[in-house]
C-alpha cells in the first residue's frame, strides 16, 4: 500500500490534509514542519514548508494525486509515492477500511 510524500506551504498543508481525509482518499495524513532548499527557475530558494505523509490504497492513489494537484498552490507540487513492503496487518486493515475505493 502506498504512502504519499507531499510538500506544501504551511498555509495550504492543513487544508490539503483535512480534505484528503474528509474525502476518504487517505486514512490519515501526518504533517511535519520542514525547511526546504531547492532550485526554481535558476535560483536557489529556502522556504518553510510542511511535509505531508498520506496513507492510502493503490485504488485511491490516482484520485488522491489528482486532488492534491487541484488543491495545491504550486505550479509544480512535490507528490511522490512510496510503496510499502512491510506493514503491520492491523494498521493495513484499518487504513484499507478508512479510505473509499469506490
Amino acid at each position: 500500500m502506498p504512502t504519499v510524500y507531499i510538500t506544501a506551504p504551511p498555509d495550504a498543508a492543513a487544508d490539503i490534509a483535512r480534505t484528503l481525509v474528509e474525502e476518504r482518499l487517505a486514512a490519515c495524513v501526518n504533517r511535519l514542519a520542514c525547511d526546504s532548499v531547492y532550485r526554481w527557475e535558476g535560483e536557489i530558494h529556502a522556504d518553510n514548508e510542511e511535509l505531508l505523509l498520506a496513507k492510502t490504497t493503490h485504488e485511491c492513489y490516482p484520485e488522491l494525486r489528482e486532488r492534491v494537484v487541484d488543491l495545491h498552490p504550486y505550479d509544480v507540487p512535490c507528490i511522490e509515492r512510496f510503496d510499502e513492503t512491510d506493514v503491520l496487518d492491523s494498521f493495513g486493515s484499518w487504513r484499507d477500511g478508512s479510505v473509499d475505493a469506490a
